[in-house]
């Protein structure tokens, strides 16, 4: 697999998002989970992604019973407090036993990539910056990144202390980094993480059908996946089906060589439960002139309805 840096290291260019570990999108269990890690390992995916609050704790827990399996980039991230109501911290004392309680799980002495998963408004980045700062000398962690930000708070936290990686959606149907923040990862060297590349499902192997688990899977509620959007959306993107089969892609091959294509400092982290849907997840070689009829087929903003409800869209940085 193609090399891209993050950080300090060359990972595949390709990564791995490990939410649904924790049951995210439905059940899973930790053996189907542990030869999901072996798989992607295979296909040659060195970058893992996680939180502590996929599954409060059960994804971190698979990866630490996993991690010693295999040399892999380990990311984590602290931030967000588990409600009701959600709401997050980003005191250096919170980070510090969030960090612990990861490591614990992890069973690892370090990480190396820690995220704030999202910003608490009345603290200062410069401040949040200087905590990572510490982690960072004192070895806990090798780099840190920020999730769900703008491109002001990138500039002024690597102001403060270089910033190793921005983490945020970005898909075929969710272009907001685009107006801003992948440029200003790009010219302050810092890499650009798309979380939910394929759109949570959208461009999964197959037509998502709406059945959802109410009370599990958060797409339930989410408005791109309520009528009658979840239907518009499902025409919308019917023509790209069309249009990979007729040249032999995947499509999640070609949204991810789509992602890829927009800076060579770009790293998907596609998630799954299962070892079956890796394979999907490469083969598409676009041309420039494939990538233009992409753009032309599902052009910026067609989505049908918001990326998240008013109930999860908190502490989310809008730009524009």
């Amino acid at each position: 697999m193609e090399q891209r840096r993050l950080g300090d290291r060359g990972v595949g260019a390709i990564g791995f998002g490990a939410m649904s570990f924790g049951g995210m999108f439905g059940p899973t269990d930790e053996a189907t989970s542990l030869a999901c890690l072996d798989a992607a390992a295979d296909a040659g995916i060195s970058h893992v992604d996680t939180a502590n609050i996929y599954g409060m704790g059960v994804s971190e827990q698979v990866i630490g019973r996993w991690g010693g399996r295999r040399d892999i980039h380990l990311a984590t991230k602290c931030g967000i407090v588990d409600g009701p109501p959600r709401s997050v911290r980003n005191d250096e004392p919170y980070i510090r036993q969030c960090l612990e309680d990861s490591l614990r799980r992890l069973k690892r002495d370090h990480v190396d990539l820690y995220y704030i998963h999202r910003r608490q408004p009345d603290i200062p980045v410069e401040d949040l910056a200087g905590t990572m700062g510490r982690l960072v000398q004192e070895g806990k962690i090798g780099g840190y990144g920020l999730s769900e930000i703008a491109p002001s708070t990138l500039r002024r936290a690597h102001a403060e202390h270089p910033v190793t990686a921005v983490q945020n959606e970005f898909s075929l149907w969710t272009r907001l980094p685009q107006l801003g923040l992948i440029q200003a990862c790009r010219d302050l060297g810092v890499a650009f993480v798309a979380f939910s590349p394929l759109g949570r499902g959208m461009f999964g192997r197959a037509a998502l059908r709406r059945d959802f688990r109410a009370g599990i899977d958060f797409r339930d509620t989410n408005p791109r996946f309520t009528e009658p959007n979840f239907s518009a959306n499902l025409a919308a993107v019917a023509p790209f089906r069309d249009f990979c089969a007729a040249r032999g892609w995947t499509v999640p091959g070609a949204a991810l060589a789509w992602v890829l294509a927009q800076g060579d400092h770009v790293i998907p982290i596609p998630g799954t439960r299962t070892a079956d849907h890796l394979r999907d997840w490469q083969g598409a070689d676009p041309s420039a002139a494939d990538i233009a009829e992409i753009e032309r087929i599902l052009p910026a903003g067609f989505a049908h309805g918001d990326r998240y409800g008013d109930h999860q869209v908190a502490f989310v940085e809008r730009y524009c």
